[in-house]
């Protein structure tokens, strides 16, 4: 016998579980790609991405995935041979600057470890070092999708703007789109990289890169044709939103998703996240009353609303893990990018998540650390179920 035949639960931080609405505008057949509806699909895709992100700015839309938009984001606004800060918290803002030196831009780096935010002192002592501006670009990640770390990107604006220094501020949000709160402009955000597989609920393919003014007038040697921002965000034919044949049916998807954030309004999807990860949080503190099992991250003002990293000690993590998915249906996050990465497992909640999908979560990680015999507190998923029985 086995417990885990029927619809399975794919709790991974991203890509997330995708809408029945999605799947079933995308399941059609291949549209003319030279004019017609597609092309008012596509530019209606614009205003509503502008619209989530609280910008006035431009988007422009690239055919990949996060990855894709760094190289984007970096090529349009660095020249070879200019300087970058990453400020890091996990393994993606690292990647980020990876990218930057492969394209023959230099990077400092200050690594706030795997467990912490970014501490805007030591940001605004490495800032008042700087004192010929040589930093062109401040590389930072919203939520780091490996250690669930949330940033405070609003106060990295008030410490550049404090110290008077020019370089843009770019944020990776990924991971925390739709899910976290996010307001571009009263930010000062310059440059904004995400992609559609997570809390914009469409399966992977597409990716944006918001940016402003100032950003556009930064240039760079470092964009190709393929790459360039420009010709994206006022196409002279339809083919250059994408420079090639469009993603014809992720287009219909991110449509559809799109209109059902809209519809439930993008501040009570905010909402609707935040009182989720409160029942997580309440599970975990109870749980991490007896054994090894905590939260990566102590204070619950850093923790993200999408995604949450939890350490239960090696190999507890990988053994958890595996119980969860083969003996009950659920799949969890690996340890990505820690050490060592089977003592950690993460739990995606982004996107299309409502009450009873996160108690079923909980309620399997409950019985899966009875039968994997990991020390735990007692009473945690009656814990969460206060939260959203409060809450409701």
């Amino acid at each position: 016998m086995s417990l885990s035949n029927g619809r399975r639960y794919l709790a991974i931080p991203g890509p997330s579980v995708m809408p029945d609405e999605v799947l079933q505008a995308m399941h059609r057949a291949s549209p003319n790609i030279y004019e017609g509806e597609l092309h008012d699909v596509t530019a209606s895709l614009v205003p509503d991405l502008k619209a989530i992100a609280k910008t006035d700015g431009h988007v422009a839309m690239y055919i990949g995935n996060g990855h894709a938009a760094w190289e984007a984001a970096l090529a349009n606004t660095l020249s070879r041979g200019d300087t970058v800060l990453v400020l890091a918290t996990g393994a993606f803002c690292k990647g980020w600057g990876e990218i930057a030196r492969e394209l023959g831009v230099h990077v400092d780096t200050i690594d706030y470890g795997d467990a912490a935010p970014i501490d805007l002192d030591r940001f605004a002592e490495a800032l008042a070092q700087d004192k010929t501006h040589r930093i062109k670009a401040i590389l930072a990640v919203h939520v780091d999708t490996s250690t669930s770390v949330k940033n405070d990107i609003a106060g990295l604006r008030r410490v550049l703007d404090t110290a008077g220094h020019p370089a843009l501020l770019m944020a990776d949000c990924v991971a925390s789109f739709g899910c976290d709160r996010f307001e571009m402009d009263a930010w000062g955000v310059d440059v904004m990289v995400t992609a559609c597989q997570k809390g914009l609920m469409t399966p992977a393919g597409m990716s944006y890169v918001y940016f402003n003014a100032k950003a556009d007038a930064a240039g760079g040697d470092c964009v190709t044709g393929y790459w360039d921002w420009r010709r994206r965000i006022d196409p002279d034919d339809y083919y250059q939103y994408w420079y090639g044949t469009a993603p014809t049916h992720q287009v219909y998807g991110q449509r559809k998703a799109l209109d059902m954030i809209l519809s439930e309004g993008i501040e009570a999807v905010w909402d609707r996240h935040a009182a989720l990860s409160k029942a997580i949080w309440a599970a975990f503190d109870i749980w991490s009353q007896d054994g090894p099992l905590r939260l990566n991250i102590s204070d619950p003002a850093y923790r993200s609303h999408a995604v949450t990293s939890c350490f239960a000690g090696s190999p507890n993590g990988d053994r958890l893990r595996a119980w969860c998915e083969h003996k009950a249906g659920l799949t969890l996050g690996i340890g990505l990018g820690r050490t060592p990465p089977d003592a950690y497992f993460r739990i995606g909640h982004m996107g299309h998540v409502n009450a009873q999908m996160i108690m079923g979560v909980l309620g399997t990680i409950e019985a899966g650390l009875k039968a994997c015999d990991i020390p735990h507190g007692d009473g945690g998923l009656a814990a969460a179920a206060q939260v959203i029985a409060d809450l409701g």
